[in-house]
């Protein structure tokens, strides 16, 4: 489905009914990417309507050409939302930038947003404290055949480059790589528009809203040591660190992080009821 927004346009679809879900994914690929290790979570689980969308110059969501900022991204989301779900109470899933993301959009609804999960986020510091990029495991033979542009992506999101889990990227990842806006992407917005006007968390002490937050101990590329405030930020919190994790947490730990976000969204329809 698409939805017409201030700046372009929102690529989406929805499964399920009951309590919305907003899922946002990470930078340079697309909505295939959450649905895929996402899904498998409600086969037992429902109560819970799952809205995946391609981020604004991802996959099939189309941006205007005075799109050029993080805001701009949160402004197209907010009006997707004002158009699907106008003034409905909603959750937000939110993985590495999709992180980010999530944590603006939770700064301009904080009124309607009942909980935030997020993965491996990135956040609103422009000097990461990150651990050293190590390759724990390196299937030489199954990167040797890659074409050059997949092993590199994959190198630099894998810690664990097995041949599974080079399956799961080949099958999860790369299709919306394919179709990312990779002019926009390579322009020089990251420097002039990646971070927020403001501070998503800079006005409050204390948010009441169930949060889970898991990050990886050897992700070298949003790292874990930074996040540590948001154990105080959000009291009512499942705050995990995983051991023998990279970034690509989802799939180098899928089994762990799926038990996490089930627990998460069994505590939420307790808030709900």
């Amino acid at each position: 489905m698409n939805c017409l927004v201030t700046k372009g346009s929102i690529n989406y679809e929805v499964f399920g009914s009951g309590f919305p879900l907003l899922i946002l994914h990470s930078m340079g690929t697309d909505h295939r990417s959450m649905k895929a290790w996402l899904e498998p979570i409600f086969n037992n689980l429902i109560g819970f309507q799952r809205i995946y969308i391609d981020l604004p110059a991802h996959g099939r969501s189309l941006i205007d050409r005075d799109f050029s900022s993080s805001d701009d991204m949160v402004v197209n989301i907010l009006d997707f939302l004002d158009q699907t779900i106008p003034n409905k109470e909603f959750s937000i899933i939110g993985f590495s930038y999709g992180g980010y993301l999530a944590q603006g959009i939770f700064y301009k609804r904080r009124d309607l947003v009942k909980s935030i999960c997020l993965l491996a986020p990135a956040l609103h510091l422009k000097q990461r404290n990150l651990p050293e990029k190590i390759a724990y495991v390196k299937d030489a033979l199954e990167l040797h055949s890659l074409d050059s542009d997949i092993r590199l992506a994959f190198e630099t999101l894998m810690t664990f480059q097995t041949k599974e889990n080079l399956e799961y990227f080949l099958n999860e990842i790369q299709p919306g790589r394919l179709l990312a806006n990779r002019e926009f992407l390579g322009s020089n917005w990251r420097e002039k528009g990646y971070y927020f006007l403001e501070e998503p968390f800079n006005d409050v002490d204390i948010l009441p809203q169930p949060a889970l937050i898991i990050l990886g101990k050897l992700d070298s590329i949003c790292g874990y040591k930074d996040h540590s405030f948001l154990i105080d930020k959000f009291p009512n919190s499942t705050f995990a660190v995983l051991d023998q994790a990279g970034h690509m947490l989802q799939i180098e730990k899928r089994e762990l992080v799926q038990e996490l976000i089930k627990d998460w969204l069994i505590t939420l329809l307790r808030y709900l009821t």
